[in-house]
């Protein structure tokens, strides 16, 4: 046997194991503030070049009184002004795929089964991360030249389910004192908070016995009409390092709880691109898969009350 015959290469694809052609990850990952990324029409905004947007902003006066005998002075009374925002988050991914390795893994290294691990454990959390860490930084920060000023996380401590229920009425209070429509606030919160939330005494009192094998059902899904998602805590930062993939940064704290509604916010996407080239004398005979994107996620300046946080630094 010539010498090094046997002895696998720990960087390589193990070709030792017979995997199934579906990949065996046992917790498919999904988009956790999928909702939101829904708010990228483009009738919201107006596309100034490849990474700035406007979003039109429309104030008018208010009704004065009548006068039967006399005609008023006409006059505009109404402005237009723009809100500029400029995208940030660039990013691109790339491989390359021996075609050997797809035939020795039993499939399991096809690009389907290798973009799909990507989506799922690094592309779609970072999605994610990024989404409320960067509405999270725009809402505490002030801009001047915009006319916003940041505002304040809530940081009372949450150590009962009461307290968490206070914490959402104080959230509901200040979006309803600020006329954010109830229909539309979605509540994100960690799951430590959902089970304190279950164990509230207000709520615990409300659960009923099903008549299906007396099964208790205690699933909190919606609150006085408000949607309620519980998020991994690693995806509920204030900040992230973006360097590679996605990671906590380290002066990050914890959002608790997140209510927000999803009209006050867009999240526009300015470039999709992914392709797979075949196997050529450039690429050494293996096959290139190359992706790239331009998204970011903006608050509407005058719907800014619609946000409420709550964190814990």
């Amino acid at each position: 046997m010539p010498a090094g015959a046997g002895v696998t290469n720990p960087t390589a694809l193990n070709y030792a194991e017979k995997y199934q052609r579906a990949l065996a990850n046992q917790f498919p990952y999904v988009l956790y503030f999928g909702d939101l990324y829904n708010q990228t029409s483009d009738g919201n905004y107006k596309w100034v070049d490849e990474k700035t947007i406007k979003i039109p902003r429309l104030t008018t006066t208010g009704r004065v009184n009548a006068n039967r005998d006399t005609i008023g002075t006409a006059a505009r009374n109404y402005d237009n002004s723009w809100e500029t925002k400029t995208l940030e988050h660039e990013r691109k991914w790339s491989t390359l795929v021996h075609p050997m390795d797809i035939k020795q893994t039993n499939i399991v290294a096809s690009i389907a089964n290798i973009t799909k691990t990507f989506n799922e454990f690094q592309k779609f959390p970072e999605m994610d991360a990024y989404l409320i860490s960067k509405l999270y930084e725009r809402w505490t920060t002030t801009v001047s030249a915009e006319g916003y000023t940041g505002k304040t996380a809530d940081t009372t401590a949450l150590t009962t389910g009461d307290a968490v229920l206070a914490m959402f009425d104080k959230f509901m209070l200040a979006m309803d004192n600020a006329r954010v429509p109830v229909t539309g606030r979605i509540l994100y919160c960690t799951h430590e908070v959902k089970a304190l939330l279950k164990n509230a005494a207000s709520i615990a009192k409300r659960w009923e016995v099903q008549q299906s094998g007396g099964a208790i059902n205690r699933a909190v899904e919606y609150l006085d009409g408000v949607k309620v998602n519980a998020v991994p805590k690693e995806l509920m930062k204030t900040a992230y390092n973006f360097t590679e993939g996605w990671t906590p940064a380290t002066t990050a704290g914890q959002i608790d709880m997140w209510m927000v509604h999803k009209g006050a916010i867009i999240t526009p996407i300015s470039y999709t691109f992914a392709q797979l080239s075949a196997p050529s004398a450039l690429s050494e005979g293996k096959y290139v898969y190359y992706e790239e994107s331009f998204e970011d996620a903006f608050i509407l300046n005058n719907r800014a009350d619609a946000l409420q946080f709550h964190v814990t630094t």
